[in-house]
């Protein structure tokens, strides 16, 4: 069973990673970097259980600058939004 998991993953991940080398998914995208959270928190946890320590290493990194990386552009994307204002009301 952890091998499936494992496989799902490594799929978030190179998904993500395909999505952007394609053109499809730009790397400072909610997308991108929610695949790439998702996908290394499942292995460093696997690593973990598994005490792969080069692995823990490698996915536990990739893990923490996602989410900063998501959590920079979410602030971002907040600090634009308050600047903008509220929308327009509708007729």
């Amino acid at each position: 069973m952890a091998q499936v998991i494992q496989i799902i993953g490594a799929l978030i991940i190179l998904g993500a990673f395909a999505g952007s080398q394609l053109g499809n998914m730009p790397t400072d995208s909610r997308r991108y970097l929610t695949l790439n959270v998702a996908g290394a928190a499942i292995l460093t946890v696997l690593a973990v259980i598994e005490g792969q320590i080069g692995f823990v290493l490698l996915e536990g990194v990739w893990t923490l600058v996602s989410v900063w990386s998501l959590f920079v552009l979410l602030g971002e994307e907040a600090e634009a939004a308050e600047e903008a204002g509220p929308p327009p009301p509708e007729a």
